[in-house]
């Protein structure tokens, strides 16, 4: 009995061997059989894309090193293309840090320097939470009017939390928080870009 078992294993497991190296394969010719040279799939590329389109990245430098800051182009879209489009031409650059109160946020982005500067935009207001190492438009007394070129990042959850849901919420610091930290008022913004490579 227990030959009988052994025997039929072996038929099976031949039979299996056999098969497998019978199929017709269903790579076509045309495909790229190098293993060392991966494919990725459209739908991936497309996924790639769209998610560096929705959250770019812009660098931040100040003298004591580089803030990247991830911008959310899906929840801010108008604000974002602003900032971009801002910081690619050098508005930014040398401007200051006019406005800095420690555990609550450091403003930068007035071209006069004393808070009164800047145009405006239309407010994307979300309601995604203000923490530590968000970015935000400072704007006056009408809640859905901003200002465009002035911005805050804030020092701690706690000094900023109560912002969730009245300003926009467009971007937060992915790298130099430690720098983020250092800032004082009157520190100028050497470069803002987010020509990051």
């Amino acid at each position: 009995m227990n030959q009988k078992i052994k025997l039929l294993s072996l038929i099976i497991v031949s039979s299996l061997i056999i098969s497998g190296c019978t199929s017709k394969s269903t790579i076509k010719p045309s495909q790229n059989m190098d293993l060392n040279t991966p494919t990725i799939p459209t739908a991936v590329v497309t996924q790639i894309s769209s998610q560096t389109k929705e959250n770019s990245i812009v660098s931040l430098k100040t003298k004591d090193g580089e803030i990247l800051i991830k911008l959310y182009q899906d929840k801010a879209p108008k604000t974002v293309a602003n900032f971009i489009k801002k910081s690619d031409s050098g508005f930014y650059n040398n401007l200051t840090f006019h406005r800095v109160i420690p555990g609550f946020m450091a403003q930068g982005g007035d071209p006069l320097g004393n808070g009164t500067g800047g145009g405006s935009i239309d407010s994307e207001i979300n309601n995604i939470p203000f923490v530590r190492g968000t970015i935000g438009l400072a704007r006056g007394a009408n809640k859905a009017i901003s200002n465009d070129s002035q911005f805050f990042i804030c020092f701690s959850t706690e000094g900023c939390q109560h912002l969730t849901s009245d300003y926009v919420n467009f971007g937060e610091v992915i790298s130099g928080l430690d720098v983020l930290d250092k800032i004082v008022q009157g520190d100028k913004i050497i470069s803002l870009t987010s020509k990051t490579k």
